[in-house]
């Protein structure tokens, strides 16, 4: 899926050239051993990126997305309840003090700052090759609609089945809620697609507006309550929040935060404001929603949420440098072959090609990665096991070790998740 890809000017090619099939996870051809045949993958999806791609980019939305899977793994727990059924929970919701944890693994401001960056480079290439505002939208949600396609389908069968064996239907809402979770995200995201030509075209003043909108409605929350029509007229947010990060992707596409000090300003004025929500706002501390709670930074997102993407896209900035020496960006006016001196690739090269690979099935692992560990939980109970943090109340520090230790076992289904469905995420663009 190309949507949440840097444009096709910037990508690395994928079909019809050469080393097509090492960015696809297909064997290499030939007989070499296994070892030498990995380090030539890794040098091939090296030598195939251009010079002038900016590798920074690519790190920072696979941190996005690593961050999501990771933190839905952990705040997503699913217990099994004395009636025999299962309920979704939270370790937030008994320990409060791992709120902090949420400020890591709630990047979602990233993915639209970055996603303001490719629609908005996207759009511009589109219009520069004569294709008109309907085609290329078209192009855009078609791409989202593939992969999200095999998710509602895979689901709807195995819900179908599922409900036909017998499952208890209070199991049915907590697989249907969880699996189908992801689907708000891209809907969101395809709005703000939509929005493009408008977000360039008044660039900051459209982040600055939307910015003033989630304040007011916040103030009416607090003023009036959280009555219906107050509710009701915050459901705005969902859109006016993520545009704030979005509108920043595109102004950096236009040549905005050139300078660090712009990043640290937001950095620091983000960070100071969300403190200052937190402490003597009422805001929550969460950055994600807490089960029970009267309100959630997220849902929709509040004056909180957009101060701290605020902090989020300054420090995102800030990255840039070190993460492109991490992944071995190399210098604009060298040809790759000044690079390749050796058989044997580097571990910033090898750490490159892993960014890469992840870069090319984003969306498969974010629509799947509830999955992996929906997958995980239901399989084992059915075949009568029941397990620590897997099938228990997350109440203690314990649980949390404990659920760590079972990410791996969620990796691997996803992994296998990926295998199967990363077709419907290979659509290759045909303009930008």
């Amino acid at each position: 899926m190309a949507d949440l890809r840097i444009p096709p000017e910037e990508q690395t090619a994928r079909a019809g050239a050469p080393g097509a099939q090492a960015l696809t996870g297909r064997p290499c051809a030939g007989r070499r051993p296994r070892t030498a045949r990995l380090h030539a993958t890794v040098l091939r999806i090296d030598a195939m990126t251009p010079v002038g791609r900016d590798r920074a980019v690519d790190v920072l939305r696979s941190l996005a997305t690593l961050g999501v899977v990771l933190g839905h793994w952990l705040v997503s727990a699913v217990v099994l309840q004395a009636g025999g059924h299962l309920a979704s929970d939270s370790p937030l919701s008994h320990m409060p003090g791992l709120a902090p944890l949420s400020w890591v693994l709630q990047p979602l401001a990233i993915f639209f700052f970055v996603g303001g960056r490719v629609g908005s480079h996207s759009y511009g290439s589109a219009r520069a090759s004569g294709m008109g505002y309907g085609t290329w939208l078209a192009q855009r949600l078609r791409r989202l609609l593939r992969p999200t396609l095999a998710l509602a389908l895979t689901w709807a069968l195995a819900l179908v089945g599922l409900a036909t064996a017998g499952m208890a239907p209070e199991t049915m809402h907590t697989l249907t809620r969880l699996s189908f979770s992801p689907l708000w995200f891209l809907a969101v995201y395809a709005a703000l697609t939509a929005l493009t030509p408008l977000v360039q075209k008044w660039g900051i003043r459209v982040a600055v507006t939307a910015g003033m909108v989630v304040a007011a409605t916040d103030g009416a929350r607090f003023i009036f309550g959280d009555t219906g029509w107050v509710e009701s007229l915050r459901d705005i947010n969902i859109i006016a929040g993520w545009l704030v990060p979005y509108c920043l992707g595109t102004a950096w596409v236009s040549g905005a935060f050139t300078r660090r000090r712009s990043a640290i300003t937001m950095l620091v004025g983000g960070a100071v404001a969300t403190a200052a929500l937190m402490l003597w706002g009422g805001y929550p501390v969460s950055m994600v929603g807490v089960p029970g709670d009267s309100m959630s930074n997220l849902n929709p997102p509040t004056l909180a949420a957009v101060t701290f993407g605020l902090a989020q896209c300054g420090g995102a900035l800030l990255l840039r440098r070190p993460l492109r020496r991490l992944v071995g960006q190399p210098v604009a006016d060298k040809s790759h072959s000044a690079y390749r001196t050796s058989p044997r690739a580097t571990p910033r090269q090898f750490l490159w090609a892993a960014v890469a690979l992840l870069n090319l099935s984003t969306i498969t692992v974010f629509l799947w990665h509830q999955t992996a560990m929906l997958v995980t939980t239901v399989v084992s109970l059915a075949l009568g096991q029941r397990y620590f943090a897997l099938h228990t109340s997350p109440d203690s520090p314990l649980w949390v070790v404990a659920r760590l230790a079972w990410t791996p076992a969620f990796a691997a289904v996803l992994v296998l998740l990926w295998a199967a469905f990363r077709d419907w995420d290979s659509e290759t663009p045909k303009s930008s």
